[in-house]
């Protein structure tokens, strides 16, 4: 199993280098190349939705990408430090209930929507400490290549 690590600061310029390496990594592991623009898509919603949330949060810490390569499939997992319930988890009307918290918890949703119509196994789990969301797709092993 091969793991390329990234971590950058919480800043929407630095999402684009993060779906560049994501792309080549992912071509280098035989992703189907017919395949390799929603990966970069899907990443870059990954990354975007945790810049957005460290932002929102006041977290400094980096966000986390990790390139995972097994024999039979490719994974990416972004990590954030961003304190929160799962999705779905707040009830309407408990606590905050300002205008910016909903829309930032919509912009949350949509932000997983648009990576679950791109990313068929696709997991997303929060938590005090930050969240994670691991996506994975089929590799064509190195034979076949």
């Amino acid at each position: 199993m091969a793991t390329v690590e990234l971590r950058f600061s919480a800043l929407p310029e630095h999402v684009r280098t993060a779906r560049l390496v994501a792309a080549a990594v992912a071509r280098r592991a035989g992703v189907d190349e017919a395949v390799l623009d929603e990966v970069r898509l899907a990443v870059g919603e990954a990354c975007t939705r945790a810049v957005g949330l460290h932002q929102s949060n006041g977290v400094e810490a980096p966000v986390r990408v990790a390139l995972i390569e097994d024999e039979k499939q490719f994974s990416i997992e972004v990590g954030d430090e961003a304190p929160r319930s799962a999705p779905g988890d707040r009830v309407p009307g408990s606590g905050g209930g300002e205008s910016d918290e909903l829309e930032a918890e919509g912009e949350d949703e949509m932000g997983l929507a648009v990576i679950s119509g791109l990313v068929d196994d696709v997991e997303v789990t929060a938590g005090e400490s930050g969240g994670l969301i691991r996506m994975t797709w089929p590799t064509t092993p190195a034979t076949l290549r």
